[in-house]
């Protein structure tokens, strides 16, 4: 029998998809035949097939002469998108990506779970079928309402990972044409060209109304918007004012003199501090919001802040872990105000070296409200208006920027590595408009709170290590060596180099590194590469070190407002103070940190993204009312499509080389280097560089630049 090669290859497929799906049992060749019907004139070719996919080693014979799929054949794991169409698969097993073809992906988004059938090699890499969705990473879609008469569609924000979704009449919940909305997904399509399917559950609203696109991020990225209705109603009941009666059975210290240090435009003040200076020991206090005097345990706050496990901070809003009520009321650490805490008490000796430290529920009252701009007037710029302003704690000001240094010098020697390079802060208008991108500069006030937060951290969790009770510490591991020897090759042709010991890295010699760097034109660059080479910090049930503070003990106790970690292990911390953490609550502890631990990851993770592509949008938006200008950049990236350059107000871009070949992009010795036809000229990473800004895109959110001459 003749057949065209594409036909042929199609049986083969299908016929090889049967074999290794879940409703497949095994049996023999003429049993298969059978059942999958094929007609008598086909039998030769249906042979042909059945020797090809042994040959290739895709199905064997056992010794009964039954048919099974082979079972290095089929994988797990989880679809990447990288455009509309083709995708990867990350396999679960740790094994090679496996590229899908758009016609393979059967009905996958990314980040579903999948089950894939091997289908052979090309160009040195695997190729699959996606042949079973396992468990389904998106229900809902942020997208764009494109109506017609009798159907609509919802093209997704996220072009690049999520279909369009069919909206069928009487689905659209009210929309009108080119509406931002949130459509759930009833139906995902197939291999057979159905697209996905579904309704509209949100309106957002046009993407020219302010806050709509960041509010369209917040959606996409699974972020939730407003509180329940019981959840609302129990932060109403909560008291505004603290009682007499907890007053009585706390420790009073509202005579301390105790101050806030904060942004300008900080509303939950979770954290206040007190410091005196006496006989050569200073008696630091950190004062924590005690939020679970008012979230207790078997609550819908409780419950919900577990849900949202952090605040999420998007530019103009923040998407709180709790109600304002809380957040910005009763918990706050407001000026003037009563307020309950959970303090820890610290002396430390003339060198900044810990000698105890008491952990105690307390009531405080803040004396001023301090922010860092007017810290670093007084501590550092000797400003003496300011200086008169706040004349009753200028000395106990300098005693905190004198400790913190004494602090950040301790840090130093046990190797704590310090990435100082800006954040972005990004300034709207009243519309949203972004007017002003700038770095986010530390200086010694944002130190001398980070230096007092950081040591309260060590100290409760080294505290709770020796105790042997149920917590949940924040953990840093050390990097992967095969990331950090790749790094060393790079940096060595900027004339740097870190210092191996044996297989393994001391975090010294990473911040030897960052300290060489300070000032030098590639500084940014070289900083996050090194931060790329780290991994992730997470939370666990177990104390494993944090290997950028070079630290064996480190939790998170100091926000307990804005993180749920915080809150879980000040509600252990409490019990233990009133001696009731028996062995029931141990156990309780023992079973449901865990989870907890590795749900506060993921959200943590979770809002993190939403900020990022917040960024990302406004950058962007930025840029494009600055097209045509010209600006110097250091190049922070090379790839086979384009340069990327990355200017000093913290924006990155993209030189697009649309006809690049190999010879122009050369990678030699982990040093990217690219040159040749196009412009006849040589780039290097961390190189300086003039770029015109050609244009920019909010919806992709990226920007792209053209290199001129200086």
């Amino acid at each position: 029998m003749l057949c065209t090669g594409i036909i042929h290859d199609d049986r083969k497929k299908r016929i090889y998809e049967y074999i290794a799906s879940t409703q497949y049992f095994p049996v023999k060749i003429k049993q298969l035949a059978a059942i999958i019907g094929v007609p008598a004139k086909d039998k030769r070719e249906y042979r042909d097939i059945i020797d090809e996919l042994i040959k290739e080693n895709r199905i064997y014979l056992d010794r009964y002469g039954l048919i099974h799929p082979e079972r290095e054949s089929i994988v797990t794991g989880t679809f990447s998108q990288a455009k509309p169409g083709y995708g990867f698969v990350i396999c679960d097993d740790g094994t090679e990506d496996v590229f899908i073809h758009e016609s393979d992906t059967f009905s996958a988004m990314n980040g579903d779970i999948v089950k894939v059938i091997l289908s052979g090699k090309r160009k040195k890499r695997r190729e699959g079928i996606i042949t079973e969705v396992i468990k389904r990473k998106i229900t809902e879609v942020v997208g764009t309402i494109q109506k017609n008469k009798n159907f609509s569609f919802v093209v997704p924000d996220d072009i690049y990972k999520i279909k369009d979704i069919f909206i069928p009449k009487g689905k659209t919940g009210g929309a009108a044409n080119n509406q931002k909305v949130v459509a759930h997904i009833n139906d995902y399509g197939g291999n057979d060209g159905k697209s996905p399917s579904g309704e509209i559950i949100s309106i957002l609203g046009y993407a020219d109304e302010p806050g709509v696109d960041i509010l369209a991020i917040a959606k996409e990225a699974g972020l939730p918007d407003e509180f329940p209705y019981e959840v609302l109603e129990e932060a109403d009941n909560m008291p505004d004012v603290i009682s007499e009666r907890e007053i009585s059975q706390r420790k009073d210290i509202r005579d301390w003199i105790t101050i806030t240090i904060d942004g300008e435009d900080a509303k939950d003040l979770d954290d206040a501090v007190t410091l005196k200076y006496e006989n050569n020991i200073y008696t630091l206090g950190v004062h924590i919001a005690d939020v679970t005097h008012y979230v207790r345990e078997d609550t819908a706050l409780n419950r919900e802040a577990l849900a949202r496990g952090t605040s999420a901070y998007l530019v103009d809003r923040v998407i709180p872990m709790l109600p304002k009520k809380l957040s910005n009321g009763i918990c706050s650490l407001n000026e003037g105000a009563d307020r309950l805490c959970l303090s820890c008490i610290m002396q430390f000796d003339d060198d900044g070296n810990l000698l105890n430290h008491e952990i105690a529920e307390t009531v405080i009252n803040v004396n001023h409200r301090m922010t860092y701009s007017s810290v670093q007037k007084i501590v550092a710029d000797n400003d003496a208006e300011e200086r008169n302003k706040y004349s009753d704690i200028l000395n106990m000001l300098l005693d905190m920027r004198t400790l913190a240094e004494k602090r950040i010098g301790i840090r130093k020697k046990q190797g704590a590595v310090d990435f100082d390079f800006p954040e972005s802060k990004i300034i709207l208008d009243s519309n949203g408009n972004p007017v002003s991108i700038k770095p986010y500069e530390r200086n010694i006030a944002t130190r001398i709170i980070e230096e007092f937060m950081l040591a309260t951290n060590e100290t409760i969790a080294e505290d709770y290590y020796w105790q042997d009770q149920p917590f949940v510490y924040r953990s840093h591991e050390a990097p992967d060596m095969a990331k950090m020897h790749e790094l060393s090759v790079f940096i060595s042709n900027f004339g740097y180099k870190v210092r191996f010991t044996g297989n393994d890295i001391h975090p010294m010699e990473i911040q030897k590194l960052l300290a060489g760097l300070e000032g030098v034109p590639e500084e940014n660059l070289i900083s996050r590469l090194v931060l790329r080479s780290m991994k992730r910090a997470k939370y666990t049930v177990t104390a494993q070190g944090h290997f950028g503070l070079a630290t064996k003990y480190y939790c998170h106790f100091t926000s307990p407002i804005r993180r749920y970690p915080d809150l879980i292990i000040h509600r252990i911390i409490k019990e233990n103070l009133h001696g009731k953490l028996d062995s029931a609550r141990t156990s309780h502890y023992d079973e449901i940190l865990p989870e907890i631990a590795e749900r506060s990851s993921m959200l943590e993770r979770r809002a993190e993204l939403a900020e990022r592509e917040v960024h990302k949008l406004k950058k962007a938006e930025y840029m494009l009312s600055h097209i045509g200008e010209v600006y110097e950049g250091i190049i922070s990236g090379v790839t086979g499509w384009g340069v990327y350059v990355e200017l000093p107000n913290t924006v990155e871009g993209m030189v697009r080389i649309t006809d690049m070949t190999d010879d122009d992009y050369v990678y030699e010795d982990k040093s990217y280097r690219i040159s040749g036809r196009y412009t006849g000229k040589e780039y290097l990473i961390g190189q300086k560089v003039m770029v015109e800004v050609l244009n920019a895109s909010t919806e992709t959110r990226t920007v792209d630049f053209v290199f001129v001459e200086k």
